[in-house]
Protein backbone atom coordinates (compact mmCIF):
# COMPACT_ATOMS: atom_id res chain seq x y z
CA UNK A 1 0.00 0.00 0.00
CA UNK A 2 1.29 3.38 -0.89
CA UNK A 3 1.23 5.83 1.65
CA UNK A 4 1.81 9.68 1.81
CA UNK A 5 4.16 11.18 5.04
CA UNK A 6 3.77 14.71 6.02
CA UNK A 7 6.34 15.92 8.40
CA UNK A 8 5.60 20.08 9.38
CA UNK A 9 8.48 22.09 9.71
CA UNK A 10 8.36 21.82 14.09
CA UNK A 11 9.31 18.00 13.40
CA UNK A 12 11.43 18.32 10.47
CA UNK A 13 14.57 17.98 12.17
CA UNK A 14 14.21 14.96 13.94
CA UNK A 15 14.07 11.35 12.77
CA UNK A 16 10.60 10.05 13.09
CA UNK A 17 10.71 7.80 10.42
CA UNK A 18 13.96 6.15 11.56
CA UNK A 19 12.20 6.40 15.23
CA UNK A 20 9.08 4.75 13.69
CA UNK A 21 10.82 2.09 11.86
CA UNK A 22 13.20 0.55 14.66
CA UNK A 23 10.12 1.15 17.11
CA UNK A 24 7.54 -1.03 14.94
CA UNK A 25 10.20 -3.04 12.92
CA UNK A 26 7.90 -2.42 9.41
CA UNK A 27 10.17 -1.56 6.47
CA UNK A 28 9.21 1.04 4.30
CA UNK A 29 10.10 1.72 0.73
CA UNK A 30 10.23 5.06 -0.18
CA UNK A 31 9.28 6.17 -3.84
CA UNK A 32 9.99 9.46 -3.22
CA UNK A 33 10.92 12.37 -1.08
CA UNK A 34 10.41 15.74 -0.81
CA UNK A 35 12.17 18.16 1.93
CA UNK A 36 12.46 22.34 2.42
CA UNK A 37 12.75 24.29 5.35
CA UNK A 38 8.87 24.44 5.70
CA UNK A 39 7.87 20.79 5.14
CA UNK A 40 8.74 17.21 4.35
CA UNK A 41 6.52 15.01 2.05
CA UNK A 42 7.80 11.33 1.55
CA UNK A 43 5.60 8.76 -0.60
CA UNK A 44 6.59 5.18 0.58
CA UNK A 45 5.14 0.88 0.68
CA UNK A 46 3.81 -0.49 3.42
CA UNK A 47 2.54 -4.05 3.89
CA UNK A 48 -1.15 -3.07 4.14
CA UNK A 49 -1.31 -5.23 7.05
CA UNK A 50 1.40 -2.86 8.96
CA UNK A 51 -0.38 0.38 7.96
CA UNK A 52 -1.63 0.84 11.47
CA UNK A 53 1.00 -0.19 13.41
CA UNK A 54 3.45 2.32 11.39
CA UNK A 55 0.64 4.94 11.30
CA UNK A 56 0.26 5.08 14.79
CA UNK A 57 4.06 5.03 15.92
CA UNK A 58 4.09 8.08 12.95
CA UNK A 59 1.37 10.03 14.25
CA UNK A 60 2.32 9.98 17.71
CA UNK A 61 5.63 11.53 16.72
CA UNK A 62 4.14 14.58 14.76
CA UNK A 63 3.51 13.15 11.04
CA UNK A 64 0.55 12.98 8.92
CA UNK A 65 -0.08 9.85 7.51
CA UNK A 66 -2.47 9.71 4.47
CA UNK A 67 -3.27 6.52 2.40
CA UNK A 68 -2.72 6.94 -0.99
CA UNK A 69 -4.96 4.36 -2.44
CA UNK A 70 -6.30 6.11 -5.71
CA UNK A 71 -3.78 5.75 -8.12
CA UNK A 72 -3.43 7.81 -11.67
CA UNK A 73 -6.39 8.65 -13.33
CA UNK A 74 -6.69 8.52 -16.96
CA UNK A 75 -9.64 10.54 -19.01
CA UNK A 76 -9.56 8.77 -22.02
CA UNK A 77 -11.64 10.89 -23.82
CA UNK A 78 -9.33 13.76 -22.86
CA UNK A 79 -5.92 12.30 -24.00
CA UNK A 80 -4.73 12.33 -27.48
CA UNK A 81 -2.23 9.93 -27.48
CA UNK A 82 0.90 12.19 -27.87
CA UNK A 83 2.85 10.20 -25.54
CA UNK A 84 4.27 12.42 -23.49
CA UNK A 85 3.26 10.71 -20.66
CA UNK A 86 5.30 7.74 -21.87
CA UNK A 87 8.48 9.67 -21.77
CA UNK A 88 8.64 10.90 -18.64
CA UNK A 89 7.26 8.08 -16.48
CA UNK A 90 9.96 6.53 -14.02
CA UNK A 91 8.06 3.31 -13.55
CA UNK A 92 6.90 2.99 -17.47
CA UNK A 93 2.83 2.94 -16.01
CA UNK A 94 2.70 3.97 -19.85
CA UNK A 95 3.20 2.45 -22.85
CA UNK A 96 2.12 2.08 -26.31
CA UNK A 97 0.75 -0.84 -27.81
CA UNK A 98 1.39 -1.92 -31.51
CA UNK A 99 -1.07 0.25 -32.89
CA UNK A 100 0.61 3.46 -31.00
CA UNK A 101 -2.60 3.44 -28.57
CA UNK A 102 -1.86 4.66 -25.45
CA UNK A 103 -1.68 1.45 -22.41
CA UNK A 104 -2.28 2.19 -18.54
CA UNK A 105 -0.97 0.10 -15.96
CA UNK A 106 -2.14 2.42 -12.75
CA UNK A 107 -0.59 -0.69 -10.53
CA UNK A 108 2.81 0.50 -11.38
CA UNK A 109 2.03 4.03 -10.42
CA UNK A 110 4.00 5.79 -7.87
CA UNK A 111 2.04 9.00 -7.75
CA UNK A 112 5.06 11.17 -8.07
CA UNK A 113 3.00 13.51 -10.21
CA UNK A 114 5.32 13.94 -13.54
CA UNK A 115 3.09 12.90 -16.08
CA UNK A 116 0.05 15.14 -14.59
CA UNK A 117 2.17 17.64 -15.11
CA UNK A 118 3.37 16.88 -18.37
CA UNK A 119 -0.32 16.03 -20.24
CA UNK A 120 -0.96 19.24 -22.41
CA UNK A 121 -4.05 17.87 -22.31
CA UNK A 122 -4.74 17.35 -18.43
CA UNK A 123 -6.04 14.27 -19.17
CA UNK A 124 -4.46 12.45 -16.46
CA UNK A 125 -4.88 13.31 -12.73
CA UNK A 126 -4.31 11.68 -9.32
CA UNK A 127 -7.62 12.40 -7.61
CA UNK A 128 -8.13 12.87 -3.56
CA UNK A 129 -3.94 12.44 -3.66
CA UNK A 130 -2.40 16.01 -4.13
Amino acid sequence: MKIKINISSEILTKPIMAEAILETGVLLNISQAHFDRSHGEVVADVDSDKFDLMCKSLTNRGAVVIKLDVPIKWDETECVECSACVSVCPTKVFSLAEDFSLVVDDKKCIQCGTCVDMCPHNALSLGNNK
